[in-house]
């Protein structure tokens, strides 16, 4: 059922591990990017967050700075951005975001299962009759940044068409 379960990117990702990524690669910006993109998902997908919130805080950000794109916006704007989503998921969750990447697995696997029942889905399976499923697998990988630089990216593929299980490559 591809696009219809939830997704959680960047999962590990906190105060020390953005650190970490800003030493070994020596760009600050895509760290702070990366992290402020984690913060939102994991904070939607798997603290019940609403996107909007964290939509107004980036669109604010950018009209503050006089900007048009998330690009634009400089590794200290992310940075401060990272504090305002803090806030925001502490707000609407009543908890701190997060920094234990082991709890940060175990909220998103479980968003993850959970997912299988969201509207999305359920309308997938009645729309393909896709019937008699007991829920989803979970796969955890390592991530490949598609924001690292220009020349940079991500992609999915399946050996089999996913609509019709042929034998064939698609992606």
């Amino acid at each position: 059922m591809p696009g219809m379960m939830d997704t959680v990117l960047n999962l590990g990702m906190n105060d020390k591990a953005v650190q970490g990524l800003i030493n070994k690669t020596g760009k600050d910006r895509f760290a702070w990017d990366s992290y402020r993109r984690f913060i939102q998902m994991f904070g939607d997908v798997a603290m019940g967050v609403p996107h909007a919130a964290f939509e107004k805080a980036l669109e604010d950000m950018k009209a503050k700075k006089k900007l048009v794109l998330d690009s634009d916006l400089s590794a200290a704007d992310l940075e401060a951005l990272v504090g305002e989503y803090k806030k925001i998921v502490k707000k609407h969750a009543k908890e701190d975001f997060p920094q234990d990447p082991l709890k940060q697995l175990w909220f998103s696997i479980d968003a993850v299962l959970n997912s299988w029942n969201n509207d999305r889905a359920i309308k997938y399976r009645a729309l393909n009759n896709i019937k008699g499923l007991a829920g989803t697998a979970v796969n955890v990988q390592a991530m490949v940044f598609g924001n690292f630089g220009e020349t940079s990216g991500t992609g999915v593929c399946f050996s089999r068409d996913p609509s019709t299980g042929e034998n064939i490559f698609y992606g």
